[in-house]
């Protein structure tokens, strides 16, 4: 299917470490042959501010199944999410996915973890099978915010691999950048921000993990856990 290359002729890094990783990177490697229409690096960052706009518009619906307001959305407020949104995955994948953004292994998923999960699932349920689906994500709205950042990833991966490798971070900012900074320290930057295992290859999840700390959506839920403390001191 799609670009799918055998395990055994893959690379050490670029072999799936659990399923939904390797559905992932065939979901990923069908939609790189669709192309992007993104020219470069910085035409990425300009929509910053309305990628972070846009998601912000989630926090209402994040409120909305995190039902103990706890500040997390657990595994049962998930299923509940799934089945009010109308996103259908067997209890096995909707696990795997919880798993997969629930990053810190705590009580349950932030509200930047929730923009991770609803954008793989976005990725994920591409191709499906019900001509009547209006949304994948049973988030219309937000699902233009959601092809932004595949098509980010698609410009990324050159070779259209399902990764993104540092050669290829390299070449998308191939830009001259104010104060004296070469673009390829600026990748490099970039590259290690996402490279959260550090095997030399960044897969759709990494990325967009960086991505939300990039336009600040990590920053704010610091500043929610800071707030939270302060209060309970006084």
């Amino acid at each position: 299917m799609g670009g799918a290359v055998a395990k055994e002729n893959l690379p050490k890094a670029l072999i799936p470490e659990t399923q939904l990783e390797a559905k992932i990177v065939e979901a990923m490697q069908y939609r790189e042959s669709e192309g992007t229409s993104l020219k470069s690096f910085n035409s990425i960052v300009l929509k910053f501010p309305k990628i972070d706009s846009s998601l912000q518009k989630c926090k209402a619906t994040f409120q909305q199944f995190d039902e103990d307001a706890n500040g997390v959305i657990d595994r049962e407020e998930l299923k509940h999410c799934f089945r009010e949104l109308g996103i259908k995955f067997t209890e096995e994948e909707a696990t795997d996915l919880f798993e997969a953004c629930d990053i810190a292994h705590d009580t349950g998923m932030k509200f930047s973890e929730f923009i991770v999960l609803l954008c793989l699932v976005y990725l994920l349920k591409q191709r499906s099978t019900d001509p009547h689906a209006k949304s994948r994500t049973g988030l219309p709205d937000l699902e233009a915010t959601f092809e932004t950042l595949v098509e980010a990833f698609v410009f990324l991966d050159k070779n259209r691999d399902g990764h993104v490798s540092r050669k290829e971070m390299v070449e998308a900012i191939n830009e001259p950048t104010p104060g004296g900074h070469s673009s390829g320290c600026i990748a490099m930057k970039r590259f290690e921000e996402m490279d959260w295992d550090k095997n030399g290859m960044v897969n759709f999840k990494e990325f967009l993990f960086a991505f939300t700390r990039w336009v600040g959506l990590d920053e704010e839920e610091e500043d929610e856990d800071e707030d939270d403390d302060e209060g309970e001191k006084n």
